[in-house]
């Protein structure tokens, strides 16, 4: 395998935002696109969930190539859980076929639906990706940049072995501070930012998140102003900016994703010549307003 041709797309400026879009539940793309279209302005690469929260979704891998082929920069999230040996290096050999080079390596949720598959962990996946450089099969191929989720606590020693590294949500900025300053590897780190979108939504947080803490005064506010979480993380995502102790920030906009565009568009974009000249920024803000079954042009083709 060659060298990953994801390292050459990342922006100039030193601080990146990933967001996290909801992957679709059923058989339709449309919107996902449009949180795409709309997040485009701001965002560097968007994270596409495998059966995010422990129910079925499309595929992350053929979500991922859907941003790609609309121009974008995705990275799929793959989890140990659904898979055995055999699902997880076809899924390698899809993610190649269609250019798929990022991926983020998680345990997964607890499924809704079946049992856990006890055939891979997260190390064994990222030792199998590498070992992919290897095989014959993948010659002239990118190589696999693989990342892995790291909690507010010790991080694993061979976790430090990834290529970058996205830590656990926190609604504490100190947290994260203190976390990143005892734990000072040599690689990219993006700090878990996620909008708190209601009271019920902490409450479940809460309930399926260890160690989180959520501070009750939000929850407050945003029990009095719906906007109140858009406004939190935010200015959360800017502190962390500012502190230079993060690579940038993995944001999870959840249904408030358009509210979130807008609001870090005013707070965010660079001057024009340091956006990284993206004509594709028009076309996905096209793709998102084009309804359902309408005839997408050739570039928004599903796979």
């Amino acid at each position: 395998m060659r060298e990953s041709t994801a390292s050459h797309e990342r922006p100039a400026r030193n601080f990146e935002l990933i967001c996290e879009i909801e992957p679709p539940t059923r058989p339709d793309l449309t919107h996902a696109r449009h949180q795409i279209g709309v997040l485009s302005p701001v965002t560097d690469a968007f994270l596409i969930p495998d059966n995010h929260i422990g129910r079925a979704t499309v595929s992350s891998i053929a979500v991922a190539h859907e941003v790609q082929t609309m121009g974008g920069r995705s990275i799929a999230c793959v989890n140990s859980r659904d898979r055995n040996l055999l699902g997880f290096r076809r899924d390698l050999l899809t993610a190649a076929a269609y250019g798929v080079e990022e991926f983020l390596f998680v345990h997964g949720d607890k499924p809704t639906a079946g049992n856990r598959t006890s055939d891979l962990t997260v190390r064994a996946m990222m030792d199998e990706a590498r070992a992919a450089s290897e095989d014959p099969v993948f010659a002239d191929m990118p190589a696999f940049r693989v990342g892995a989720a790291a909690g507010v606590r010790p991080l694993p020693a061979w976790k430090r072995a990834a290529d970058f590294l996205f830590v656990q949500v926190s609604y504490s900025v100190d947290a994260l501070l203190r976390w990143r300053d005892a734990h000072p590897v040599e690689l990219p780190v993006y700090a878990g930012v996620m909008v708190l979108a209601s009271a019920g939504m902490a409450r479940r947080l809460a309930a399926t998140i260890p160690d989180i803490d959520i501070p009750d005064d939000l929850v407050q506010a945003v029990e009095r102003d719906r906007t109140a979480g858009v406004e939190a993380a935010c200015d959360q995502v800017l502190q962390l900016r500012d502190s230079g102790a993060f690579a940038g920030v993995h944001l999870v906009p959840v249904s408030r994703y358009r509210q979130v565009a807008t609001r870090l568009e005013d707070l965010l974009c660079p001057p024009p010549d340091l956006r990284r000249d993206r004509p594709w920024r028009s076309l996905l803000r096209d793709a998102s307003s084009t309804p359902a079954g309408a005839g997408l042009t050739p570039i928004l083709t599903v796979t």
